[in-house]
């Protein structure tokens, strides 16, 4: 898989939210091993998914806005994440996106156990 963290030289500056902040603990909670935040999967292009598995081809996105007309539903935004999550279907990859209310209720780690668990 081609791709790259992107902590390292020309890391996404963008704040995380409390959802992705609260997801990862969950990931840490379920000693959940092995993900990466903020994996940029398609290089030279910028995009990026809230966390990643590169080894087994699965991206986890945690849309928020989704109450206040944020980014993810205005025209524009959505347009543009349906062009990132087709780049990632066409290059064999799993997506799951999740509300902030599907961390907080916990559905959210709770598949993604279920589906690290069927591929292990």
């Amino acid at each position: 898989m081609s791709g790259k963290k992107s902590r390292s030289k020309g890391f996404s500056t963008r704040p995380r939210s409390k959802p992705e902040e609260l997801f990862a603990l969950h990931l840490r909670l379920k000693k959940i091993p092995h993900f990466v935040r903020e994996y940029q999967f398609a290089p030279p292009r910028k995009w990026r998914v809230d966390f990643a598995y590169p080894e087994l081809a699965i991206a986890i996105e945690i849309e928020g806005g989704i109450h206040t007309n944020g980014r993810h539903v205005r025209a524009s935004g959505f347009e543009k994440d349906c062009e990132k999550y087709n780049a990632l279907a066409e290059k064999g990859w799993s997506l799951f996106r999740y509300t902030p209310q599907m961390v907080k209720d916990g559905r959210a780690i709770e598949q993604i156990c279920e589906v690290l668990n069927n591929d292990s």
